[in-house]
């Protein structure tokens, strides 16, 4: 079965579906109507870890939409992320316009060449290639009367005489203020648009917000809300939760407020409740299964609970799935099994995992990965090291009063190296309050298993319906993330090094 040709074809087109062109069809499946939901005629955030399927979703839909009356603009922060403020705004608002000008017809180009909005490109084009800020000298003529008197001579009398004084002055000319200024004209620019051409929608589809600064994101939100604010424009945002900053409060509200201004699609699906990714993933593979001659290989290709292990060892995520699948077909494969087994998975999550995912994570938050590793670094010490524990706790008291500290968690639960498995438990032997329990990522303990460490199967129940393990695992103070970070230790390989020598001493056990 698992050597088959039709498996084969199936590892092809999972392969092709691992990176997303806005110029191709990604191969989508929608189980919870996402596309429909695109299609309303509101603002909305699409919040997913990396793999969820915020890119695919955003591309199929721009590629989907047969309707001739809407137009689909995609844009990829990528792009423009190392753009300064406010050059990123010029160069958004330039993508948007040409997007839109670019997709008129022939006899359009021609009849609106001189339009408000190809005479706003113009000026935006003048715009971007300025510096951030200009220093305009101006010269200032200023008038300066005196009077003299004379007695004698043909010269009695009085005169005056002005004189012309030249003074240089100088003064900013700021970027940020002209695209404030002209902000009411861009946007009747674009009205006149969609007016001429007859166009009920357009939808702004922003891929990977996050990737712009994370203390610049509201100032960008915010403009371009106000951009399409009351007219037939609507603004699509694929971004990562815990990476993204949408509203900031500095004597006025800059940005947007969700469920306010903003609707909410969360794309992510957790190990709290291992149902529904198992559910959610074993339909994905069942229709990737189904354009290539399998009728249900979510059952087929698997021992017995090798799908649950391959569920929690991508933490949830599809393309993790996908990926961790592949190479565990193909170590299946040449071991000359008929099945992929637990240990299949393993070995596949291993290789994939955690040396990705640190990559993704520095690629990702930028100025801020040092801090959030340092914080790693020390979740791994605490549980592998000093509590032979794959889980741990931390108090919701602490949680809600160090509220930037508990951020880099849930950054690291972003960046998939940490999963929530409870977001409010209570903790064995009388230890009072309430807590979030995490698990570290499977990659980092289970292949090589790890003699003297217990791993927390927190997806099986005891009798009375509690997490096995879960209640046990020992409380993170956020305490220790203070300390972590204020470490000199800057090295960049200080993780990979812990988890190596950790795999080594194991091994010599």
């Amino acid at each position: 079965m698992i050597n088959s040709p039709e498996v084969k074809k199936l590892i092809n087109l999972i392969k092709d579906s691992f990176r997303v062109r806005p110029n191709q069809n990604p191969v989508y499946i929608d189980f919870s109507d996402n596309l429909e939901r695109l299609k309303a005629k509101q603002h909305q955030v699409i919040f997913g870890r990396r793999g969820s399927g915020k890119s695919c979703l955003l591309v199929y839909f721009k590629n989907s939409i047969s309707d001739k009356n809407s137009l689909e603009v995609y844009i990829e922060a990528d792009e423009i992320k190392r753009l300064g403020y406010p050059d990123i705004l010029t160069r958004l608002l330039l993508s948007i316009m040409e997007k839109i000008v670019a997709s008129r017809n022939f006899w359009q180009k021609i009849i609106y060449a001189n339009s408000k909005l190809n005479k706003s490109i113009k000026t935006l084009r003048k715009i971007l290639d300025q510096a951030e800020n200009r220093q305009v000298k101006q010269e200032e003529n200023k008038s300066t009367n005196y009077t003299a008197k004379a007695e004698k001579g043909i010269l009695s009398g009085a005169f005056g005489k002005t004189n012309s004084l030249g003074k240089l002055s100088e003064f900013q000319e700021s970027k940020l203020d002209t695209l404030e200024r002209y902000l009411s004209d861009y946007k009747k620019a674009l009205q006149e648009e969609i007016k001429k051409r007859n166009l009920q929608t357009i939808y702004i589809l922003l891929d990977d917000f996050y990737l712009i600064k994370k203390e610049r994101q509201p100032d960008v939100i915010d403009y371009l809300h106000r951009l399409v604010r009351g007219t037939e424009m609507y603004l699509k945002v694929g971004t990562v939760k815990h990476r993204t900053t949408l509203v900031r409060n500095d004597g006025q509200t800059i940005g947007v407020v969700l469920n306010q201004d903003i609707e909410p699609i969360n794309l992510d699906r957790t190990l709290e409740d291992l149902t529904a990714p198992t559910q959610f993933l074993s339909s994905l593979l069942n229709s990737l299964g189904s354009k290539v001659g399998l009728s249900n290989p979510s059952t087929d290709l698997f021992n017995p609970h090798a799908l649950e292990k391959l569920v929690i060892a991508s933490g949830g995520v599809p393309r993790d799935f996908l990926t961790i699948l592949v190479d565990a077909i193909e170590n299946a494969i040449s071991q000359n099994k008929n099945h992929i087994t637990p240990t299949n998975v393993w070995k596949s999550a291993s290789s994939f995992s955690y040396q990705n995912k640190l990559k993704d994570l520095r690629v990702d938050v930028g100025a801020d990965a040092k801090l959030i590793e340092k914080v790693f670094r020390d979740i791994l010490k605490f549980c592998i090291n000093d509590k032979k524990r794959t889980s741990f706790l931390i108090a919701q008291e602490e949680a809600q009063s160090e509220v930037d500290l508990h951020e880099l968690i849930l950054q690291l639960m972003d960046g998939k190296l940490l999963h929530i498995i409870e977001p409010d438990t209570s903790a064995a032997s009388n230890r009072p309050g309430r807590y979030e329990a995490y698990t570290l990522d499977f990659s980092l303990f289970m292949e090589p298993r790890k003699r003297g460490i217990q791993i927390v199967e927190f997806w099986n129940f005891d009798n009375d319906g509690r997490r096995t393990g879960v209640r046990e695992s020992p409380i993170y103070s956020l305490e220790n993330a203070k300390k972590a970070i204020t470490n000199d230790d800057d090295d960049d390989v200080a993780t990979e090094t812990l988890i190596n020598n950790f795999e080594n001493e194991q091994t010599n056990l």
